[in-house]
């Protein structure tokens, strides 16, 4: 794993545009919502950038179709796989079925089954692993031995974050005079994409990451200065299990401001919050964002925000709140 030879190449702004009209056919460019509510709440502007109106329900779609779309015939013809909690996978199964090719997804055996079934839905074949990054990437190595599968990785694969990079694109056309954008980090392809997008096109803007108390991995890095990457976290933001990778981490330590945390009943209170008021549906890993907002109203108060939803995946038996 910490070999040369599987370090890939820094994705560049140029990747980011190239992607942008690679995967147009391919993906919604997403609509910004706002809420009185909320701004009042906040003391901010906030912009919510909606991937969960996303194909596949996430913005995952964006690195996934990019990677995929992106192969040549032969490589495309041997499929691709992944390991993901989710919506990379269901993301990449997707894609794989646009181009009708294979793909392969490990997932936790903990995984919300929704995102187990839309993997299957699109045509993707699900072998399930322990909930830890150890198991997780033990299995996969199997899989990439029986198939011969192209690798994407979840989010330290250059054409991922360059993929993921074109929602922020979007955003600063869609809303002008941002201060800040925040989004959910786990393993940092969003917030990486981010930050590719926003460095040389609007630098002026402050990139903020919000991540869950209890898988703080990506704050303690921050504040590390190195990677500091936790097995098997607990919290109910699904997504954000994940460590930082080489790649993720070069964008995160030279270009993110903060990565401020938010414990799991305000992750919850966040997520209710935008149902409630913003009537739409987002998962856990989308109310870190506005959950790390309302924990430190003084660093946005005044600001115009734009906040990157990441995805509306949720397991309806399952909800964090319980059944009513």
């Amino acid at each position: 794993m910490n070999s040369p030879v599987s370090s890939p190449a820094l994705p560049t702004y140029a990747d980011v545009v190239a992607a942008h009209e690679r995967i147009a056919p391919f993906v919604h460019r997403t609509p910004v919502l706002t809420s009185a509510y909320l701004d009042a709440l906040t003391g901010a502007s906030l912009f919510f950038k909606c991937e969960n109106f996303q194909k596949a329900g996430a913005f995952k779609a964006r690195g996934a179709s990019n990677a995929v779309f992106g192969l040549s015939a032969e490589q495309a013809g041997k499929g691709v796989a992944t390991h993901s909690s989710g919506n990379h996978g269901l993301s990449l199964s997707y894609a794989a079925g646009r181009r009708g090719i294979p793909c392969t997804v490990v997932m936790p055996r903990t995984a919300p089954q929704a995102k187990k079934d839309a993997v299957k839905g699109y045509g993707g074949r699900v072998v399930e692993c322990e909930a830890s990054t150890s198991s997780r990437e033990a299995v996969f190595a199997e899989v990439v031995a029986e198939t011969g599968a192209e690798f994407v990785h979840p989010y330290n694969d250059p054409r991922v974050i360059a993929g993921q990079g074109t929602c922020s694109r979007e955003l600063v056309e869609q809303v002008e005079g941002l201060d800040a954008v925040i989004a959910p980090i786990g393993g940092g392809g969003m917030v990486s994409g981010t930050c590719l997008t926003l460095s040389p096109i609007a630098p002026g803007i402050r990139i903020y990451a919000g991540e869950p108390e209890q898988a703080d991995d990506a704050a303690r890095s921050f504040r590390a200065g190195h990677i500091i990457a936790d097995d098997s976290p607990e919290t109910v933001a699904d997504g954000l299990k994940v460590p930082l990778k080489e790649l993720t981490w070069h964008f995160v330590k030279n270009h993110v401001t903060d990565i401020l945390t938010a414990g799991e009943d305000e992750i919850v209170a966040a997520m209710q919050l935008v149902w409630k008021r913003m009537k739409i549906v987002i998962e856990p890993s989308s109310a870190v964002p506005l959950a790390a907002i309302l924990r430190n109203p003084d660093i946005f108060r005044g600001k115009r925000v734009g906040v990157i939803v990441t995805g509306g995946n949720v397991d309806l038996e399952r909800l964090p709140w319980g059944r009513s």
